[in-house]
């Protein structure tokens, strides 16, 4: 698998960036299928940082409900990523 298959987008939302206020620590959303040396290696070649640990999170579809109509919401696949001391995405800073 390619990086840019692996990595599909960031997550931004208020509790990832406490992380990278905090810990250094970036969320993406990833492809099911990838492990986490695939996860590091990805990330280390699209932002050129070096990554120090890998956290996966497969979370499962949920149940909704509308009105008469119900369906489930999609299964997301998240990484949590530390990186080094002195590295930095510029993207998250934006």
């Amino acid at each position: 698998m390619l990086a840019s298959e692996i990595i599909k987008r960031p997550i931004i939302t208020e509790k990832s960036m406490l992380l990278v206020e905090q810990q250094n620590q970036y969320t993406f959303s990833v492809d099911k299928r990838a492990n986490k040396i695939q996860i590091k290696e990805a990330i280390e070649e699209l932002f050129k940082v070096k990554v120090t640990r890998v956290n996966k999170i497969n979370s499962i579809p949920k149940k909704k409900r509308v009105g008469q109509h119900s369906g489930f919401k999609p299964a997301v696949t998240k990484a949590i990523v530390t990186l080094a001391e002195g590295s930095k995405i510029e993207i998250f800073n934006a």
